[in-house]
């Protein structure tokens, strides 16, 4: 049973946006609803729901079962930073395997708009002399005196630290980046801003945390993505349209930081993520090179940048290089962020991981429309989420 393959039987996303008067069991419903309806099954299918929240109440499974069906099924509640929504299709994953389920439900649901700046971070008491006091500050003596918290902040000295390490990248770079993001936007009509913006425009707007302007950052929408998992014994029953529309999960890989005593301070996404590329190229059989497309996990014009070393689509050090070769865009051999990113299509935290998926799959199935992506057999995703871990998996037509 370990060994059996599993499937995306179902999938379906909400648009982004804001929606002041739907709540996250709204959002959720829309997401599970489509789903079942996208893999012709229904509430009665399910074996195993996991439901993914995290700034809400973190507790959306029982109630989204009122409004989707109550079968008496066991529910997991999922919070797992950014990489909520892919942790939650991990949990239904590993109940197939485990053989107590044939098929489930996976969904991620996140009011975020009007949010503003996430941040952990605690305030420190003004004064000349700062005590460290706590679990965190035991092992952070700096962080929140001299430096951020903050995601903006993290994320530009990520990008700013690459540059120091490989060569300085330019300001103009990372704009490029998202100039690329918001272009491809136009084409995905579920992103929360559909609107086109040149370089000139991205690098004069609001300066955030440089290099990051407002356009290079992941937008704080609403909204919710859900699938639908299946075993390879369980779609073999099920009808040949159903069969033919199914993706098979090649990889599913979670990860979290070993010990490093800088990533105490400054968070290492680099290495989390690594080391999940690692596993899952060799969990499906392939490289790299195999990969069509990718959606990966922009919330920055910089962590884009630096996710293409990490994941190895270039040598190490490259990615500046890889970047200007053409290589992200959608007419280049290996199209990042067709949908348009977080930085356009929007981040609604743990409804991310599953939206990456969705992207992914509509592709392989040849139904992307307007922006499908020829050719596309195989595609990976990929989330991070600071604390720290980092969820990819690698699909195939």
């Amino acid at each position: 049973m370990a060994s059996e393959n599993l499937y995306i039987l179902g999938i379906h996303m909400t648009k982004f946006g804001k929606y002041p008067n739907r709540d996250l069991i709204d959002l959720a419903a829309e997401a599970a609803q489509g789903a079942f309806k996208d893999g012709g099954v229904t509430m009665g299918d399910m074996n195993i729901l996991a439901a993914g929240n995290l700034r809400g109440t973190g507790r959306i499974g029982q109630p989204l079962q009122k409004q989707i069906g109550q079968t008496g099924i066991p529910v997991y509640n999922v919070t797992n930073a950014c990489a909520t929504g892919a942790t939650a299709m991990r949990v239904v994953m590993m109940a197939i395997k485990a053989g107590e389920a044939d098929m489930g439900l996976a969904v991620g649901s996140e009011k975020l708009a009007g949010v503003g700046l996430l941040t952990g971070a605690n305030v420190k008491a003004d004064g000349k002399t700062w005590t460290p006091e706590g679990r965190f500050d035991a092992v952070s003596a700096t962080d929140g005196r001299i430096g951020t918290e903050t995601m903006p902040g993290v994320f530009a000295q990520i990008g700013m630290e690459y540059g120091s390490r490989y060569g300085e990248v330019s300001f103009e770079t990372f704009a490029k980046i998202s100039e690329k993001n918001h272009y491809h936007s136009t084409l995905n009509p579920l992103a929360a801003y559909q609107k086109r913006m040149s370089l000139e425009e991205i690098m004069k707007d609001v300066m955030v945390a440089y290099p990051n302007t407002r356009p290079m950052c992941s937008a704080n929408t609403d909204g919710a993505a859900a699938t639908v998992i299946v075993s390879e014994k369980k779609l073999r029953t099920l009808s040949k349209a159903q069969q033919d529309r199914a993706v098979k999960i090649a990889a599913s890989v979670l990860t979290t930081d070993p010990w490093e005593d800088g990533c105490q301070v400054l968070a290492n996404v680099n290495t989390c993520t690594r080391e999940a590329a690692k596993q899952a190229y060799a969990q499906a059989g392939v490289g790299p090179k195999d990969i069509r497309l990718i959606e990966l996990h922009d919330c920055f014009a910089t962590a884009e940048l630096v996710h293409y070393d990490n994941l190895m689509l270039c040598d190490e050090g490259a990615a500046v290089e890889h970047f200007n070769s053409g290589a992200t865009w959608r007419e280049g051999r290996q199209p990042v962020n067709v949908s348009g990113g977080l930085e356009s299509k929007g981040h609604p935290i743990a409804a991310t991981g599953i939206a990456n998926v969705w992207e992914i799959a509509t592709h392989l199935r040849g139904e992307a429309g307007p922006r499908q992506i020829e050719g596309a057999k195989i595609g990976m995703t990929h989330v991070i989420g600071l604390g720290n871990t980092c969820a990819i998996h690698i699909l195939q037509k």
